[in-house]
């Protein structure tokens, strides 16, 4: 479905550059206003340092030593989202427990001088260390080894969140997140996602605070599994029972959601591109399709511009500093209009960025920070 896109070009405008600040395109300039709340965008969760290997031909084999054609280093978690939606240009809070070790003090530096993310509502734990993982990226695929202990229990304290438009919760089976239901009641849109369940339960009862949340995003294996449904379509459709807006990510085939408010349903297919490492990817997806819902875009447009923006971090390394900014998107816009034989239909899909990304003269591309294999070389990598 090729949805009307008219609206979606109006009142772009540019932030200026301030320090390591970037030019980017403000995707909600035309619904500013002085009564706003302070932030777009609210998050919280752990914060991990990532080490990434790629370039391996195949997955590890046991007893033997396997040497990887790449690596690199970036901050984990949830600084995936919040890397994400800062770099499309959405005014983006973030409250997470940091170590007072070198791997905490490199992951706040790259969030808040290098993003520009407000970590107001996050605090240093003194003696505690940070959370690793190490992602090794495969055949398309990637596998993963976490350590990290429990952090002080009053490290942060995200149960008075700050006033926002919009805020991204991991639910958790089984468990309430008071924050939710607060940030809920300050007016937040509530994007609520999931991962494995672990206890084999799948009770969508479990999620409790799946009832503040105005969209819930998640994969096709999650969504068949809580639902009891055999294919994803049918169970993006159970889900709206439960959660107004259901969006199920297809993987390889693209994304497919039910906005049960309007009757409105939107399939997209993803883009083909050559994966150096799909870590982080479901994070920008919803990172995009976050930044086009809280700007008022269509649900096509929508689901297309949060594909296209995880197809690109999939180009790079890690979850975090993979995420595109907006002179990327225009660049690869204008690529694929260059192409010769280019199916017609596939360049309408994406046609509402004519009016969103800058014009190639009017582009000031600058440098995103990205994965290095090593954090030793400090501010100055």
């Amino acid at each position: 479905m090729i949805a009307s896109t008219a609206s979606t070009g109006k009142g772009l405008s540019r932030l200026g550059e301030a320090g390591n600040h970037r030019v980017q395109v403000d995707p909600l300039t035309a619904l500013r206003t002085p009564d706003d709340p302070p932030w777009d965008v609210y998050l919280t969760g752990p914060v991990f340092l990532d080490i990434i290997f790629t370039g391996l031909d195949s997955a590890p084999v046991r007893g033997t030593e396997s040497w990887a054609r790449g690596m690199g280093s970036s901050p984990g978690g949830v600084a995936n989202m919040a890397t994400a939606l800062a770099r499309l240009g959405l005014k983006t809070s973030l409250a997470a427990a940091f170590g007072d070790d070198h791997y905490g003090e490199y992951c706040w530096d790259a969030l808040e001088s290098g993003e520009g993310i407000d970590l107001t509502p996050s605090r240093t734990a003194p003696g505690w260390h940070s959370p690793v993982t190490v992602s090794m990226a495969y055949e398309g695929e990637r596998t993963m080894v976490s350590h990290g202990h429990e952090p002080p229990p009053e490290e942060p304290a995200p149960d008075c969140p700050p006033r926002a438009r919009a805020a991204i919760a991991s639910l958790t089976p089984g468990r309430r997140a008071p924050w939710i239901a607060q940030a809920a009641r300050k007016g937040a849109r509530i994007f609520g996602d999931v991962g494995w369940d672990d206890t084999g339960a799948w009770d969508l009862a479990g999620l409790a605070d799946l009832e503040h949340c105005e969209a819930f995003l998640p994969n096709a294996a999650e969504a068949m599994r809580y639902t009891g449904t055999s294919c994803p379509q049918a169970a993006a459709h159970a889900l709206t029972d439960h959660v107004p807006l259901a969006v199920v990510t297809l993987g390889a085939e693209g994304a497919y959601a039910v906005d049960r408010r309007t009757g409105e349903t939107a399939e997209v297919p993803a883009i083909a591109v050559e994966a150096l490492d799909p870590t982080g990817a479901g994070d920008v997806f919803v990172a995009g399709f976050v930044t086009g819902t809280l700007a008022g875009w269509p649900l096509a447009d929508r689901l297309a511009f949060a594909g296209l923006t995880a197809a690109l971090s999939v180009q790079e390394f890690g979850g975090s500093l993979s995420a595109p900014g907006w002179s990327e998107i225009g660049a690869w816009w204008r690529k694929v209009q260059s192409v010769e034989g280019q199916d017609p239909a596939a360049l309408r899909r994406y046609g509402f960025l004519a009016g969103l990304v800058p014009e190639e003269e009017a582009a000031r591309p600058w440098p995103l920070r990205r994965a290095v294999p090593t954090i030793g070389f400090g501010r100055s990598a």
